[in-house]
């Protein structure tokens, strides 16, 4: 009994042994660490390309797999002291320049939003001092007008002193009204007048359209021989008919409160141009008025003159330029009638004096002249001034076409005509009287 007890407990004794054996061995050849934590050489080489799995407890690998996987491991060079692999590493330098691309391209869109802002900010500063400067043009013209009717630095003219209630209605013909938009337009024939009644046809809708049985919306689309017809325009000539005692205190009423404006031109030019379009070629009304007169009186036309304007031009008989300015000078011409409005002076036709225009245009700067305006009037947004042609009739061509003129008649022509060069501000021709 005693001896089957002592090999029991060499057994147990031996089996204890051959299990602490065998753990040792084990943890010597690197199979099973039993202190992990404490000692770090001994952790399980693993590589970033590949997911790493988290186990409850230690894991048994074989020695000869433990071996292979760690000469692998070891053979791999380490490029950065990070850890980072080749792969990994162009993947984030790829993002990093997608990130850059990204924020040059957003700096891009800001720098041009920028611009843009700043391109309209120029813009509207531009317009801003643009307008300023017109601003003043126009009040510089309305004070100068304002000036010479005060006396102030001119010389007596007729009329200039005259109170509207005491001017003529015959001589009211040419301001154009148009209730709708409370508008006034003193129109001066060879001053681009046939557009601006073109646009005043079109504002008032006093003309219908024969191909739409409608009003006419486009200026450019009236008739241009239409547009004279006197019965298709308003003007204060008419208002004693329409209104009989009470026209004169409507037309008070209507001046102070509607919006005034007239278009001037240099006024020799504009004998020149009144000239060449009457006289220059055949014109039956204007040959039997005025041309004929001209011939008999100061043309040395011996017999008959002919009937018509075209056997005349025809036979080579026409007036001359010279003849026209004798007409004009001729004492006998105003005794017989009044200026014809081709040739009458501004000062005459719309009476600056009595009326208060609220702007003043020139032929000269017609274009920038009519924008501007049709904005003072709020109706740019209903249509657009004409881009007809426009009259060729050069200040420039002044010295050729007075240089067959005497120069003493030079000089009584423009003692005609200087209220108008003076309320306008345009310079005396010297160039034309000091020949």
């Amino acid at each position: 009994m005693g001896t089957w007890r002592g090999l029991r407990v060499a057994f147990i004794a031996g089996s204890l042994f051959m299990i602490l054996a065998i753990i040792v061995y084990w943890d010597d050849v690197r199979g099973f660490n039993l202190y992990p934590l404490q000692d770090p050489k001994h952790e399980w080489p693993h590589s970033d390309s590949y997911p790493q799995t988290t186990t409850a407890g230690p894991s048994f690998t074989p020695p000869s797999t433990s071996r292979a996987v760690t000469t692998t491991s070891s053979a791999v060079p380490t490029t950065t002291t990070s850890g980072t692999t080749p792969a990994r590493e162009e993947t984030g330098r790829a993002t990093e320049g997608k990130q850059e691309e990204e924020e040059e391209e957003e700096k891009g869109k800001e720098t041009q939003e920028q611009r843009k802002v700043e391109t309209r900010e120029d813009e509207e500063e531009k317009e801003t001092n643009s307008a300023s400067v017109y601003d003043r043009e126009q009040e510089a013209r309305k004070q100068r007008v304002m000036d010479v009717c005060s006396g102030k630095d001119s010389e007596e003219f007729p009329g200039r002193t005259r109170p509207f209630e005491q001017i003529p209605n015959r001589e009211l013909d040419h301001l154009i009204v148009d209730d709708t938009h409370q508008i006034i337009y003193c129109y001066v024939p060879k001053v681009a007048c046939t557009n601006w009644k073109r646009v005043m046809v079109v504002l008032s809708q006093s003309l219908i359209s024969p191909s739409s049985g409608k009003p006419y919306t486009d200026p450019e689309a009236v008739p241009p021989d239409l547009v004279h017809n006197s019965s298709l325009h308003l003007t204060f000539a008419k208002f004693w008919r329409h209104y009989g005692s009470l026209s004169r205190h409507l037309m008070a009423l209507k001046l102070q409160h509607y919006t005034k404006f007239l278009f001037v031109r240099d006024p020799f030019v504009r004998l020149i141009s009144a000239f060449r379009n009457k006289f220059g070629r055949p014109n039956e009304d204007f040959y039997r008025q005025f041309g004929s007169v001209m011939l008999r009186r100061y043309g040395n036309v011996s017999g008959s003159l002919p009937e018509t304007a075209a056997e005349a031009f025809a036979a080579g008989i026409k007036p001359t330029f010279q003849q026209f300015i004798t007409y004009l000078l001729d004492p006998e011409t105003e005794k017989e009638s009044i200026f014809n409005e081709h040739w009458r002076q501004v000062y005459r036709l719309c009476h600056p004096c009595q009326v208060k225009y609220d702007f003043i245009g020139r032929l000269e700067t017609l274009e920038t002249d009519a924008e501007h305006l049709l904005k003072l009037l709020e109706v740019d947004h209903l249509l657009r001034f004409p881009s007809g042609a426009r009259n060729q009739t050069a200040a420039s061509w002044e010295r050729d076409w007075f240089a067959q003129i005497p120069i003493n008649m030079r000089r009584e022509l423009y003692k005609l005509y200087e209220p108008d060069f003076e309320l306008f501000g345009y310079p005396k021709p010297d160039s034309v009287l000091h020949q």
